[in-house]
Order: structure tokens, then sequence, then C-alpha cells
């Protein structure tokens, strides 16, 4: 099984890359799927930005990752 864990965009690096920020963990991710600006909530899976998705839809994905590490 494979997860898309949300980030939120710090910076755009060039046309290919931007900083997404992980709870403090800043990473590079390839963006060319999908637009994207500093600030958006996006979806990160294998080094690539898949989607952009509302703050509330990253909170709710973030609860539920934090209640399965719980178990």
């Amino acid at each position: 099984m494979c997860v898309a864990l949300p980030g939120v965009v710090k910076l755009i690096k060039d046309d290919k890359y931007a900083v997404v920020d992980f709870h403090g963990n800043e990473v590079e991710a390839a963006y060319g799927l999908v637009n994207i600006k500093p600030g958006d909530s996006v979806l990160v899976h294998a080094g690539c930005v898949i989607q952009v998705v509302s703050k509330s839809e990253a909170q709710e994905m973030e609860e539920l990752f934090a209640e399965l590490a719980d178990i």
C-alpha cells in the first residue's frame, strides 16, 4: 500500500521543483503534474506533488494518520 502525505508548499524553486514542509521537515518535490503556489496544501507521493487539497482535508488526513500511529 502506498500513502500520499499532506504538506504545505513553502517555495517554488524552478519550473520542476518546490519545497514542501511536513511539520518542519522540508523536502523538494516535483510539481509538473498540478499547478501549485506557496501556501497550498498538497499531497506528495514518491517525491511528486500529485494533488492540491483544502486545508481542512489536509488536517483531517493528518488526524487520521495520528490515530493510525497510536494503534
